[in-house]
């Protein structure tokens, strides 16, 4: 039988999403727990499990991390990924390992009105560079070059960064206090300490520790449902953090990159908070950078709100040439 199908695969911290790709059929998109298998490989094992496994002869997939020698470590879970391991334990005649927010990257051309939600700014800029940046498990950051042409004409470049993992600057006293807090932790800050789901977590215990605030440990996703609902002061001031310090890196991508075809923000935690972002400090951290305020006021900012839109990038990098 011949090997017609790809496998595409989105690797996060959390959560492993698959999907098999027949010529331009992009089939349903499966969820699976990383916590619940200790591989990668035992992870396609049990995905392929309820399918022609025989048919599959490539992957592509996006994985959490900096891929070198096609093989990544994903800094928030256990997994290592290995094409060659890959290859011994399901024979894939072609494999491709992108970073995950490299994969995000491809996909944003291939955006439609249904797949995100516009938060501020002005009109994009046709035929230039686009950036994404996404707090989620971790803090990922991409860009998308374009000078002319489209995406088949050769004429675009897209650069994985970790910039997830530069270090997280301060722009108010309270939020260099806060910070400080956590150098006391961790010694080095990045971004993703504060700009993902457990990074929310961290701004919660340094605000409540600064302000002596009794309060219990809480989880991410309860300190954002008890700051939507406001029935905690010290979760509306972390997330209140969350979104200006957002903002404020944000806006230094949208420089890095010269981003006036926009700025798009993925991961799981945006898509919760579109409205909370539109009224938080986000929007004034964003344009808050002195004499290129004016510049910034022009770039659109776009929240994602399609899930897997990782594997609109990874279907169309699917035809590529295979890594290794």
């Amino acid at each position: 039988m011949s090997c017609d199908q790809t496998l595409l695969g989105d690797i996060g911290g959390t959560t492993a999403r698959f999907a098999i790709l027949t010529g331009d059929t992009l089939g349903s998109v499966d969820h699976v727990a990383v916590s619940h298998h200790p591989t990668l490989i035992g992870a396609i094992d049990g995905y392929l499990g309820s399918h022609d496994r025989n048919r599959v002869g490539a992957v592509v997939l996006g994985v959490a991390g900096p891929v070198e020698g096609a093989r990544c470590t994903i800094i928030n879970s256990r997994w290592v990924i290995d094409a060659d391991e890959l290859r011994t334990a399901f024979g894939f005649k072609s494999i491709r390992l992108i970073n995950d927010f490299e994969a995000i990257a491809w996909a944003l051309p291939e955006l439609r009105a249904h797949d995100v939600k516009p938060l501020a700014g002005g009109t994009a800029s046709p035929q230039e560079t686009m950036a994404v940046i996404g707090p989620g498990t971790g803090l990922g950051m991409a860009g998308l070059v374009r000078r002319g042409g489209d995406m088949t004409g050769g004429a675009v470049t897209v650069v994985a960064t970790e910039g997830g993992h530069a270090t997280l600057p301060g722009t108010t006293a309270r939020e260099d206090a806060v910070i400080a807090h956590l150098r006391g932790r961790f010694g080095h800050v990045s971004a993703e300490r504060a700009l993902s789901g457990p990074g929310l977590e961290n701004l919660h215990a340094a605000i409540a520790a600064i302000d002596n605030a009794a309060v219990s440990s809480l989880t991410a996703a309860e300190i954002t449902r008890h700051a939507l609902d406001r029935s905690c002061p010290t979760c509306v001031a972390a997330v209140d953090m969350f979104c200006a310090m957002l903002g404020a890196v944000a806006g230094n991508l949208a420089l890095m990159f010269r981003a006036r075809g926009g700025i798009y923000i993925a991961g799981g935690i945006a898509p919760r908070l579109v409205e909370y972002l539109m009224r938080s400090e986000f929007r004034d951290r964003f344009v808050a950078k002195g004499r290129y305020s004016t510049y910034l006021e022009r770039i659109p900012i776009t929240v994602i709100v399609n899930p897997d839109v990782a594997f609109l990038g990874l279907k169309a990098l699917a035809g590529a040439a295979s890594v290794r």
